[in-house]
């Protein structure tokens, strides 16, 4: 895989901002299969968000996310978005905007990627988790599939979590339900014949535990057929080292498309 650190300027945020891009290599390495395409032929691409705390190298520092892909042709977009929570902040920045407008238009300019929604996905975890479902349910008709591990999914419902960060993010709950940033609602009003498919983990040591299971039950109210495991894991790195190949098989068929 090429791994390139993508500075550019953001007109959304008004300000200069960074991804990091894996993108598979015609060239085979010593133990590395190559994933070779059609000559000219656009890139499926896996936006990979991370989660609160952390930046656009998270996933290559932590993880061996480079070596589960490096057989696939499938290129992967990780945007630095800070604490933004990938909102439209009541006091701050235009995150989910950057997010789902600008961020695929300006990756789109820079690199052979594909601009249809059969080859475009978005995942993420914590955090990350919480952007990925917010901009699949929001957005149903640009992503093909989305998932999320150990993800934050109900975090609109605990203005007392760290008060003065979340209400300067989302305003007051009603403000964030109006704007669409609760995800529990937003499944809850989605159509199942229009979501994305949709895939979502959590550990059973992790904090964010009841979080993933009111997500599910909303979803399943729904019939919106998410694929929904638990098992042994924390909220760290390690369970979402062993997690990330499980949402990479998941998406192979996709892929094939």
């Amino acid at each position: 895989m090429a791994l390139l650190t993508c500075r550019f300027f953001s007109d959304t945020l008004g300000l200069s901002t960074t991804a990091t891009v894996l993108l598979p290599e015609p060239a085979t390495e010593a133990g590395v299969p190559a994933a070779p395409g059609p000559p000219g032929a656009t890139l499926p691409v896996l936006y990979l968000l991370h989660g609160l705390s952390q930046d656009d190298s998270s996933w290559t520092r932590y993880t061996a996310l480079e070596r589960y892909v490096a057989h696939r042709r499938l290129a992967v977009v990780m945007p630095a978005v800070h604490r933004s929570y990938y909102a439209n902040q009541a006091d701050g920045y235009r995150y989910r905007d950057f997010l789902v407008d600008e961020l695929p238009r300006a990756m789109q300019a820079f690199f052979p990627l594909s601009t249809r929604r059969e080859d475009t996905f978005i995942a993420g975890l914590s955090m990350g988790g919480y952007g990925a479902m917010k901009a699949a349910l929001s957005y149903p008709d640009r992503y093909a599939a989305a998932a999320s591990l150990s993800g934050g999914l109900d975090v609109t419902a605990k203005p007392n979590l760290a008060p003065e960060e979340w209400r300067r993010t989302f305003g007051s709950p009603q403000a964030a339900r109006e704007a669409g940033e609760d995800v529990v609602a937003l499944a809850r009003a989605s159509s199942p014949a229009a979501v994305p498919r949709l895939w979502a983990w959590c550990g059973t040591e992790d904090f964010l535990l009841e979080e993933s299971r009111t997500f599910a039950r909303a979803c399943d109210e729904a019939g919106l057929g998410l694929e929904y495991s638990e098992s042994p894991g924390a909220h760290d790195w390690p369970a979402w080292d062993e997690q990330i190949p499980r949402v990479l098989d998941w998406l192979d068929p996709l892929l094939a498309t």
